[in-house]
């Protein structure tokens, strides 16, 4: 299992990764939001990241936004402080978990396992009468397959792997470039989410009004 660790202070950075080494985690650690974002454009196999909120080149809440969210990597938030106002705004844009500084080391391992254990169980997705296989994409309404094409099953994968969270519209328009080469607007997703509801015969598609889309377990 592989492991991104970005936090700035050294001490910390070096005791976490021995921890997790020796708990047989691979660690690549970084400072910086720069290099955790020129390594992330290599496309690493990544199962988790652990990310401090206070970085020297900005917010881990930033780099989680603009980069870690978009390539679907659970995460851990790590605050200094034991504040309400940041865990909610963590929990609130996506991240799994967080811990306040100090913890120990057998906590952090706890939540580790817990979120990838989750992970790892969570490969059919079931809302409602429609069933996502995330590993086979494939689509099943009760236990007729339903027939999309390429880029609607990537549309409603995006939306089950973030079950329970809200994908944004600028996150889709960025996915949907990436996919096709294409350059579409607001009014394209809304066709194409437009055409899925359709095909599931299902109302599992939340439209969060001028943020986005999500689907909500039952």
């Amino acid at each position: 299992m592989n492991i991104l660790l970005i936090e700035d202070n050294k001490v910390m950075s070096k005791s976490l990764k021995y921890s997790l080494e020796t708990n047989n985690y691979k660690v690549i650690a970084f400072e910086t939001i720069k290099e955790t974002k020129e390594y992330l454009d290599t496309k690493p196999e990544i199962d988790l990241a652990i990310l401090d909120i206070n970085l020297p080149d900005g917010t881990g809440y930033d780099l989680y936004e603009h980069t870690i969210k978009k390539s679907q990597i659970p995460t851990i938030f790590l605050t200094a402080r034991d504040d309400e106002n940041d865990i909610v705004k963590g929990l609130m844009i996506g991240a799994e978990d967080y811990l306040t500084k100090p913890f120990s080391t057998k906590e952090l391992l706890a939540r580790i396992n817990k979120i990838l254990l989750r992970a790892q169980k969570n490969t059919v997705i079931k809302v409602g009468d429609i069933s996502f296989d995330i590993d086979k994409m494939i689509v099943l309404k009760g236990e007729n397959q339903i027939n999309l094409t390429s880029l609607e099953i990537k549309l409603l994968a995006l939306l089950f792997n973030n079950i329970n969270k809200v994908v944004n519209r600028n996150t889709i328009l960025d996915k949907v470039w990436e996919w096709t080469g294409n350059d579409v607007d607001d009014h394209t997703i809304t066709v194409y989410f437009k055409r899925i509801r359709n095909k599931l015969g299902s109302n599992i598609i939340t439209t969060v009004k001028g943020i986005g889309y999500r689907i909500d377990e039952q």
